[in-house]
């Protein structure tokens, strides 16, 4: 039984995107005609990007995600354009510009998939994608995503909680963190041929293990009611959403428990800009741009979006307590 809690962050029921608005779309498109079918060619070419994505997956992933429960809303703005959502993000590995990913994401093989899980736990071993999905029911989460450049979206993801699967590996009494790594493989992945991004490949990233455990830290294996696009972090990504971006880790290969803070990619590069907590804080600035508000997408130079960035991404009541008594000036 699914059991839903009102918080000051859930998302009104009326400005939630019908389900059958994008799980029925192509059937939507299909009847539309003349200007506007038109007007809509971006979205049609998204989809069916999307869709050719979607089968390549093996069935039943496909039937999981489509199967998924009803979870709990965390957001209270209307949900991003899909095709907005997928065209426009960050993902090194594929290129630096924003569309890279999208255009060049097409050459990575999320079928099979292996994840490795090591470190102070009692049951490490490489496991099979199914092996870490099939236990574990999806749900769906219509959670607020902010990027430490001040752009934002709001995307319904589909996965189930971090917490339930670390506890499948047993993690010992010495376990405070889990470090999280993506795959690194040079020929699906043309942005590894760059040198001038400045990356010690693989890219990593960290949690602490009481903010891993946190019932809103999701797996994520699909978004707006499919398998996630390969440019969107396929086939498992992590979503935190009181932190920025740059820590829900894309196409995960190893997760490993813990002793010690893990170093992690941006906070190796540039620890003056980028923290190892990285909880969204409108009060701390970027040292080159301020983070008290944020540009909402869809945006443009006409109408760019702007609002007032929330204090943990809006998480606020949530998950405020895990920093209890933590200067977050200090470990930002």
């Amino acid at each position: 039984m699914l059991i839903r809690h009102k918080h000051k962050s859930d998302i009104p029921a009326s400005e939630i995107t019908p389900e059958g608005v994008y799980l029925r779309r192509r059937e939507f498109m299909a009847a539309a005609g003349g200007a506007a079918l038109m007007a809509s060619a971006p979205s049609l070419a998204a989809l069916s990007d999307a869709a050719a994505e979607d089968s390549s997956r093996p069935a039943w992933m496909r039937k999981a995600v489509a199967a998924r429960g009803d979870g709990a809303p965390d957001a209270t703005d209307a949900t991003t354009p899909y095709t907005d959502a997928i065209r426009y993000n960050n993902f090194y590995e594929f290129g630096t510009a924003k569309d890279d990913p999208a255009a060049n994401a097409d050459s990575l093989r999320p079928h099979p998939w292996t994840v490795t899980v090591d470190g102070e736990v009692g049951r490490p071993g490489d496991y099979a994608l199914e092996d870490i999905l099939k236990p574990h029911p999806l749900e769906e989460r219509i959670y607020r995503f902010r990027c430490v450049e001040a752009w934002s979206m709001v995307v319904p993801w589909v996965g189930f909680p971090l917490g339930d699967l670390l506890r499948r590996f047993e993690p010992t009494s010495k376990a405070r963190y889990v470090r999280f790594e993506t795959l690194a493989d040079p020929e699906q992945m043309p942005g590894l041929k760059n040198p001038f991004t400045g990356i010690d490949w693989p890219y990593t990233e960290g949690l602490r293990l009481d903010e891993a455990m946190h019932p809103l830290t999701l797996m994520v294996v699909g978004m707006y009611g499919r398998t996630l696009p390969n440019q969107n972090g396929a086939p498992l990504r992590l979503m935190v959403p009181w932190k920025y971006g740059f820590k829900s880790i894309k196409s995960i290969v190893r997760i490993s428990l813990m002793s010690e803070q893990p170093s992690t990619t941006w906070n190796d590069l540039a620890p003056g800009e980028y923290g190892f907590y990285a909880n969204v804080n409108p009060a701390v600035d970027h040292p080159r741009w301020s983070q008290a508000r944020e540009r909402r997408l869809p945006t443009s130079l006409f109408n760019p979006n702007w609002r007032d960035t929330l204090m943990f991404n809006g998480y606020q009541e949530q998950v405020a307590g895990l920093y209890k008594g933590m200067d977050l000036r200090r470990f930002y």
